[in-house]
């Protein structure tokens, strides 16, 4: 019995950890995260935005065209979609200037830092 147990304990430890796994790949946290701690700081103005039908915890995953501004570098355009709480949707409106992080090794890759105050 007590072997069951563990064994019951084991699968459903394994099936959280890959459940979360594929969420955060499908809404792009997966990638952002790796971002947030290793990118660089920059800034980007949100040139449009759309809504991924896609929800985590009620709040949606937005998509975002961006134009990012790296210090002493040309502004350039990328697209990425992060997990916007519900009540900073009106802050991230396009024309807004947000701060993001950039990938160094691929500046493609852009995450939104709006929430590294708290």
């Amino acid at each position: 019995m007590r072997r069951t147990i563990h064994r019951a304990f084991v699968v459903l430890a394994f099936s959280a950890t890959a459940s979360c796994a594929m969420i955060d790949h499908y809404t792009g946290e997966d990638v952002n995260k790796q971002v947030r701690e290793n990118g660089i700081s920059a800034s980007a103005e949100v040139l449009e935005i759309w809504d991924t039908g896609t929800r985590l915890n009620d709040n949606p995953v937005v998509g975002f065209r961006l134009r990012v501004t790296v210090d002493n570098g040309e502004p350039y355009e990328a697209e990425t979609k992060n997990v916007v709480s519900i009540v900073h949707i009106p802050q991230v409106q396009p024309g807004a200037i947000l701060p993001v992080k950039v990938d160094p090794d691929d500046p493609q890759r852009v995450a939104l830092a709006i929430y590294e105050d708290r």
